[in-house]
């Protein structure tokens, strides 16, 4: 933070709980300093405790930042300023001293892999913001451990904000509280410091009691310092710091430099009808069915899927070479419209107790609702929009926010792998690549090998979402799921990930892409999805355990006829599901060619290149 700042008056808040001279020092020198800064009137050091928590709900709760669900079991609902509602890519930013540091220099125009802003840049932009920002307010210190407490894969964070939604949802995302700070003693920790920007008293009134600044947010990662610094939004993404900002943006850096890999992957442990079990990570843009997988009910009798993370995955090879996942989370934060009985009944039994929602839709008799919800409510039942209007399915528009989240602890789900705080972390012996492909990409296909599989990931494409504020129906590129999350240059990321194959005794998991989204050409899906999914887990399965069930195509293997289990699944057109047209791949390899060359240009490996050639010429021999 900008040392100007530090020295100004003496810090005058009053520590309402907690201690500072409890604090190791540089956590100590941390708050103290960010409260001469930020002029809080309080500080509160979070224990983590169950009385903290409540005493914290029923404090929004009187000043209408949260409602008590009355039909759910301690269950609260947030409604949010209509201008603070999603990550904001635009106002998200990292700060190196060279901006190739952070992004590819892009052929031309503005990079779409991420945004740099200087130094000098950000010193101005901190100063016009944080001196004073949390006047009349109180400044919470959360400590907080992304990944079981005590784990080698485990990091500590501290953050300071004026939101109690805050601390309430860090408590859920995160490992949060006293066991942190003692766990840390005079070790690292990540540097997060966030306001809402909104100091008391109010210059303008409240829109739904939600503090924010819109026209001012911004939310800043400095690698270089292990700092985070978000200003204006109260949103998830944008204000709970271990989520991408420090999970994913300020992970991937760290993993760089450390020799491992921060992921946007869910984990599953899949086992199969003899009781033998692997782990899979996969890697899915926003709204493609990520958390869906994750809690996944197979319909094939005998299998079975457990949950470890529907978001995050830290993984270090061991010393015996075996890939290790953790989630670094202790909560799902997910995408309430389009979670129901039908599509995710285990993320629907995890929901109904200890969980805050945010942006859904309120019914009369003290419940949730959101678009996709199996039941319409009872008759006589009434329904309350996001908006915090009477709403019905006439209005023309949706009654949640299509954004709109639930934040709830993963211990709650009822398939949670035995596994999921294991300390080392479990195996992990296949990744999984995908995106929502309407046409030409098959439902799955397995890469040649590890370099393949790293291109296969660097030319993910998928259908645009609600979670960054894009609309509409085009394809855009996504590497890795992980576009808006890279905390530093694309092209030194997949310089990274190919050095993995150059590990000693590295066991190299298998890649795989799949693509549960592909329409016939009445636009419908030709694929069920959701527990069905597990037949394509199922020949993965095999194919790790050496199985011959595959035939080579230009883009990687495919089943063998028959290879798929589709036993009881009625009429699939496995034909046109599998289908490999040569008009379709020639222009996306043309379009992948151009991205990469225009995007990461001169950062770009040349075993990428490579693989755009090879692939090239493959398709042209079909």
């Amino acid at each position: 933070m900008p040392p100007q700042l530090h020295n100004r008056a003496d810090l005058s808040a009053k520590v309402v709980h907690g201690a500072l001279d409890g604090l190791p020092r540089a956590v100590r020198e941390f708050v103290e300093s960010h409260g001469r800064l930020c002029e809080p009137d309080a500080i509160h050091i979070c224990d983590g405790s169950e009385e903290e928590n409540q005493r914290l709900l029923a404090r929004m709760q009187e000043e209408g930042v949260l409602k008590k669900l009355r039909k759910l079991h301690n269950c609260w609902l947030a409604l949010t300023d209509p201008r603070d509602v999603a990550r904001i890519e635009s106002k998200t930013v990292i700060i190196t001293q060279e901006q190739r540091d952070a992004v590819p220099v892009p052929k031309a125009g503005a990079s779409q892999l991420g945004r740099w802003m200087s130094e000098e840049d950000f010193e101005k932009a901190f100063s016009a913001r944080f001196p004073g920002c949390m006047k009349g307010r109180t400044m919470y210190v959360i400590p907080f451990s992304m990944g079981p407490l005590g784990s080698p894969l485990a990091k500590v964070g501290v953050e300071l904000t004026d939101s109690p939604y805050v601390v309430a949802s860090m408590r859920i995302m995160t490992r949060m509280g006293s066991a942190v700070l003692q766990a840390l003693g005079d070790g690292e920790f990540i540097k997060c410091l966030h306001s809402v920007g909104c100091p008391l008293p109010l210059k303008r009134p409240l829109v739904n009691n939600w503090a924010c600044n819109p026209e001012l947010t911004l939310i800043a990662h400095l690698p270089d310092r292990r700092e985070i610094v978000s200003f204006g939004s109260g949103y998830g993404g944008n204000s709970l710091l271990g989520k991408k900002c420090f999970a994913l943006r300020i992970a991937s850096r760290l993993a760089k430099e450390e020799g491992w890999l921060a992921e946007h992957m869910l984990i599953l442990g899949i086992t199969n009808p003899a009781g033998e079990k692997k782990y899979l990570a996969a890697a899915f843009p926003s709204a493609c069915g990520k958390t869906n997988l994750a809690m996944m009910n197979p319909t094939l009798p005998g299998w079975k899927v457990e949950c470890v993370g529907d978001d995050i995955a830290w993984m270090k090879f061991d010393s015996q070479g075996n890939l290790r996942a953790i989630n670094p989370e202790n909560g799902f934060f997910g995408v309430a419209p389009g979670t129901s009985g039908k599509t995710n009944p285990n993320a629907m039994k995890t929901i109904q107790r200890n969980t805050i929602f945010t942006n859904v839709a309120e019914t009369s008799d003290g419940g949730v609702y959101w678009e996709g919800m199996d039941e319409p409510p009872a008759p006589g039942v009434s329904i309350t929009s996001w908006k915090n209007r009477e709403w019905t399915p006439q209005d023309g528009e949706p009654c949640a926010h299509p954004n709109s989240r639930f934040c709830t602890p993963a211990s709650q789900c009822p398939i949670i792998d035995p596994a999921w705080e294991s300390p080392e972390g479990v195996p992990i012996e296949g990744i999984i690549f995908g995106g929502r492909r309407p046409a030409g990409v098959p439902l799955v296909y397995e890469a040649l090998n590890w370099q393949h599989g790293v291109f296969v990931g660097a030319s993910m494409r998928s259908e645009a979402t609600a979670a960054a504020e894009h609309k509409g129906k085009v394809i855009m590129h996504d590497p890795f799921a992980m576009r808006p999350f890279f905390g530093y240059n694309f092209g030194k990321y997949l310089t990274h990930w190919l050095s993995m194959a150059q590990r000693p005794a590295a066991r190299l998991p298998k890649i795989f892409h799949v693509n549960w989204f592909r329409k016939d050409k009445d636009g419908k899906f030709l694929w069920p999805g959701f527990g069905e999914n597990s037949r394509v887990l199922e020949w993965m399965f095999n194919r790790i355990n050496g199985e011959d069930s595959a035939r080579l195509t230009p883009i990687g293997y495919v089943p063998k006829r028959g290879a798929l289990n589709l036993k009881g699944l009625g009429n699939v057109d496995m034909e046109e599901l599998f289908a490999i047209s040569k008009e379709f791949w020639e222009k996306e390899v043309e379009d992948v060619e151009k991205y990469l060359e225009d995007q990461v240009n001169a950062d770009l490996p040349y075993e990428i290149e490579r693989e755009v050639l090879a692939l090239k010429q493959r398709i042209s021999q079909m």
